[in-house]
């Protein structure tokens, strides 16, 4: 388990933030939405580019301390799964590569 991870079931700990996993997840769901209405609200609906304002950073970090939250609540240690899964796209990317590269009909 992280630093980063051992401060979020801390904080929990204290704050008794623990809730059931179906409760986390609607609370995630709910962070999620509040991310997306700052974007929404930031870009005019999608009429302006997105440049992270002062809410972005701070929205951003209510969701990811829920998905430590999440991991916590669940026994999971969230950087070692976060690598796994990076090094499962990288592998995946790079097998993509190589099959457009050797699917061209045509020799060079």
């Amino acid at each position: 388990m992280t630093e980063l991870q051992e401060g979020v079931a801390r904080s929990a700990d204290t704050a008794d933030l623990h809730a059931t996993v179906p409760t986390l997840l609607l609370e995630l769901q709910t962070l999620l939405g509040s991310l997306t209405s700052t974007v929404t609200d930031g870009t005019e609906r999608g009429r302006r580019p997105f440049r992270p304002g002062t809410e972005w950073a701070p929205r951003l970090g209510e969701l990811a301390y829920g998905v430590f939250l999440l991991a916590d609540q669940t026994g999971v240690d969230l950087a070692t799964a976060v690598h796994l899964t990076a090094t499962q796209l990288e592998a995946k990317g790079r097998r993509a590569q190589q099959q457009v590269d050797t699917d061209w009909p045509f020799e060079g």
